[in-house]
């Protein structure tokens, strides 16, 4: 039977990569929110696509700036994850290292992997808009990622481990 409960119990047992989406509020801090919904769309030109609810604060604010960063977050950053996954109000005690880009975009510092996006397109789907952005800039390094799987985080083991 398909039902919400089923459908969310059934995209947990994809694992996924972490990742934080951040964009500038108009007062200049950073907002961000953690997010799976992300994904590569088209090699020519440079497009990632990152999926919003229309209740996240994120959503008019990438709206209306027409702009979004993602930062693929390391093994080591589940801390990050949880709290950009808080809601912005209970977002006190967090110690996330950003770094402005030259653009004044933000960067989770640690990060794996950041790509600048502007957005060229947007498409409402239910209760999300899908924003298509056209990669700016990119920056990687190396190290593993951060996973979640069945509603937890967890890293990877190296192949052929049994632990």
């Amino acid at each position: 039977m398909a039902d919400a409960d089923t459908f969310r119990k059934a995209w947990g047992k994809f694992a996924t990569g972490v990742s934080i989406v951040t964009c500038i509020q108009p007062d200049g801090h950073v907002h961000g929110m953690t997010a799976q919904a992300i994904s590569s769309v088209s090699l020519d030109p440079l497009l990632v696509m990152v999926c919003v609810g229309h209740n996240r604060n994120s959503y008019p604010l990438i709206k209306e700036s027409g702009h979004f960063a993602i930062s693929i977050l390391s093994e080591g950053q589940q801390a990050v994850a949880e709290y950009y996954a808080r809601p912005p109000e209970e977002r006190t005690d967090g110690d996330v290292s950003v770094k402005l880009t030259e653009k004044g975009s933000a960067m989770i510092e640690g990060c794996l992997a950041f790509m600048d996006c502007q957005v060229v397109s947007e498409h409402v789907a239910g209760d999300h808009t899908i924003f298509i952005g056209e990669v700016e800039d990119i920056r990687t390094r190396p190290g593993d990622p951060l996973l979640f799987f069945e509603g937890r985080f967890g890293g990877m083991r190296p192949i052929g481990s049994t632990g």
